[in-house]
């Protein structure tokens, strides 16, 4: 489910996930399960606009890992490729 995200150039964080959203570079969004849904509905409703059906991951720790962050992650974004 994350090798994209392993081997791509991507955007992790809310703010950069939805600037990739809206600007049309995002090719798949990832969005943790347990990250608060205040935080994550810009991001959901972004996606909903753009047609993009987001990928869910368990945990914010799963995703942060997968993204080679230290922190959790509350999404985060595939970028196309130029």
């Amino acid at each position: 489910m994350y090798e994209r995200l392993k081997t791509s150039p991507k955007v992790v964080g809310v703010k950069q996930t939805r600037k990739a959203i809206l600007s049309g570079e995002a090719m798949a969004v990832y969005i943790a399960r347990d990250a608060e849904r205040r935080v994550i509905a810009p991001i959901v409703d972004a996606c909903e606009k753009a047609g993009i059906s987001p990928l869910w991951a368990d945990t914010m720790t799963e995703l942060g890992t997968v993204c080679r962050i230290e922190v959790g992650a509350a999404c985060a974004a595939v970028l196309a490729n130029e």
